[in-house]
């Protein structure tokens, strides 16, 4: 939908486009029309922060009403603290929601933000939510604040009792590149938390995932890779559009290496995206023989 946000989130990957502004109604109108058309009955609104716009629920009502079967909002979910907003939301037709959790306490997810005070706006309106039923499937980027706190996280999301919960290590693009030396974690550190994280949720029967781990630090996790089950999906950005974006994602997004073609993975892991080995190594990333 665009890029404005009321948050500035210090790994956000697309701060940089902020000055590209949101769509218009009738842009976000069309688009779904085209879609639909395509036979495309699933949407996903995201931005910057899509619930900040005046336009939301004429937009979310008008992609039911088209005909779209499931309807996802990707948020900060801080607006979702308000019951009447989050009631607004479902009657407008949202079937999921789906807003980011970057830490087990305020202190730390509100400094990852950069606004005090969401990370409770964001719990509140997960309790808000799971009063009315709907599905709620979280998103934890992994930073070098947070990676050592997954365990923790993944308590807290247990005990929210949310649908599903992922942990998608940090992209470095757009602030996330400008804050890289203070923001990104060697991915090889974060695995033994990850797997620990996940662990939690597994034993609580709660679907988890990890995005943008390559498959060799997810030794005994593999089947919990995100990548196995990302549907392939159109995007439509401000200004250009992709219709494969399985394809981008992984033949110009993520990067193996020679040593890859000796891994057993080879053929279904995609490797880190590519911004990792470019600013550190591909010394972490060692094929699994057997």
């Amino acid at each position: 939908m665009g890029y404005f946000c009321n948050n500035n989130c210090l790994f956000c990957v697309v701060a940089d486009k902020r000055h590209f502004g949101d769509k218009t109604t009738r842009q976000i109108k069309d688009e779904l029309k085209g879609s639909y058309a395509q036979g495309i009955r699933e949407v996903v609104f995201t931005g910057g922060e899509v619930t900040v716009r005046n336009d939301i629920f004429e937009i979310v009502s008008f992609a039911r009403d088209l005909g779209y079967g499931n309807i996802q909002i990707q948020t900060n979910g801080r607006r979702f603290s308000s019951l009447d907003f989050t009631r607004r939301m479902i009657l407008s037709g949202m079937t999921e929601f789906a807003p980011a959790v970057h830490g087990h306490t305020a202190e730390l997810h509100d400094f990852l933000t950069q606004r005090p005070g969401s990370w409770r706006q964001t719990i509140l309106g997960i309790h808000n939510v799971r009063k009315v039923g709907i599905r709620i499937l979280t998103n934890t980027v992994i930073t070098a604040q947070n990676y050592r706190y997954l365990p923790e996280i993944a308590s807290l999301l247990t005990k929210l009792k949310v649908t599903q919960f992922q942990f998608a290590f940090v992209h470095i693009m757009g602030n996330a590149l400008k804050n890289y030396q203070n923001i990104v974690p060697r991915v090889s550190r974060v695995a033994s938390y990850l797997k620990k994280g996940l662990n939690i949720g597994i034993k609580s029967g709660i679907r988890v995932m990890a995005e943008a781990i390559p498959l060799c630090l997810m030794k005994g996790y593999e089947k919990y890779a995100s990548e196995f089950y990302m549907p392939n999906v159109q995007v439509k950005e401000v200004g250009w559009q992709i219709d494969n974006f399985e394809e981008v994602r992984k033949e110009s997004g993520k990067k193996r290496f020679l040593s890859c073609l000796q891994c057993k993975w080879y053929s279904n892991c995609e490797g880190p995206w590519k911004e990792y080995p470019q600013l550190f190594s591909e010394r972490e990333f060692k094929p699994i023989l057997n």
